[in-house]
């Protein structure tokens, strides 16, 4: 019994592993979806560099974040080998099951951080997008100092500039109050603010969300310098309004890979970002590592 126990984990794991190597074969000699994620890339690239343009800013100060939540591993291979090497993800347990099998992508994550998954977030994410409290930072700073000694690990402040009761994140008065203390923790390195803009039928109207992130982080920068000037900001339906506000980071999903099935993001919510007490955070298994 027990060696039919071993033997049939032993096939899984073989299984497992030729599943992966199979998966990588074929996504490598796959040119088509290679070029169709490479115009896909060029045309959203065009669009905020005319966005850019028309408010007198460099395109180049803009970084594109992929965001690839529900997108296969083998799909991503093929947009990283596209040019599109910085890839945005909603769930830790899901970015994981892709970090393994992606060479040569940077991951943020850009939906909610549980308690829970705090430990695998600090040592698999380039940036941490959702810092939307003092107590979830004061964690990530003991971890990071813990797990990633000399190297600050990149948060952005979320903010809930519209104080809109269906989304997560810092009130404007809460995170002025909060944020030397914030800015005092030595694990952290603050890039600057994020925010989820509007779920609205025409972009224009996500504008004044934009607007007063922006005015949020001048006002914040002004009195307290070490605050960083990154504003993540703008998705695909409003991407181009929020680089004419300011945006330094914009979170492309549905633009870039297609429409996708997913009921997570709910009432106040958005397809490219599921974020919200409104939903509340999908429950993901505890990590205990």
């Amino acid at each position: 019994m027990l060696g039919s126990a071993f033997a049939l984990g032993h096939l899984t794991r073989r299984d497992r592993f030729m599943s992966v190597s199979t998966d990588l074969q074929r996504s490598a000699s796959d040119p088509a979806e290679v070029a169709a994620l490479a115009a896909a890339r060029a045309r959203i690239l065009g669009r905020i560099g005319a966005a850019a343009r028309r408010v007198g800013r460099e395109p180049g100060e803009v970084r594109l974040v992929a965001v690839s939540k529900t997108v296969e591993a083998s799909r991503l291979r093929a947009a990283v080998a596209a040019g599109l090497e910085l890839l945005g993800e909603n769930r830790v347990q899901e970015a994981l099951a892709k970090i393994e099998t992606v060479p040569g992508a940077a991951w943020h994550l850009v939906g909610p951080l549980q308690a829970n998954k705090a430990r695998r977030a600090v040592t698999s994410f380039a940036m941490i997008e959702t810092v939307d409290s003092a107590a979830l930072a004061v964690r990530l700073d003991r971890l990071a100092t813990e797990l990633r000694p000399d190297r600050p690990l990149p948060v952005l402040l979320e903010v809930n500039v519209d104080a809109d009761p269906a989304k997560a994140g810092f009130g404007t008065e809460q995170l002025g109050a909060a944020l030397p203390a914030l800015l005092d923790l030595p694990g952290l390195d603050v890039r600057g603010l994020m925010t989820v803009g509007r779920l609205v039928a025409e972009p224009e109207a996500a504008r004044p969300t934009f607007v007063a992130l922006r005015r949020l982080s001048e006002a914040l920068r002004g009195r307290e310098p070490r605050l960083g000037p990154d504003l993540s900001m703008g998705m695909s339906d409003d991407f181009e309004v929020a680089v004419e506000e300011g945006a330094t980071l914009v979170r492309v999903g549905r633009a870039i890979f297609g429409e996708r099935p997913d009921h997570r993001h709910g009432p106040g919510g958005h397809p490219d970002h599921a974020h919200g007490p409104g939903t509340g955070p999908v429950t993901e298994p505890a990590d205990h590592r």
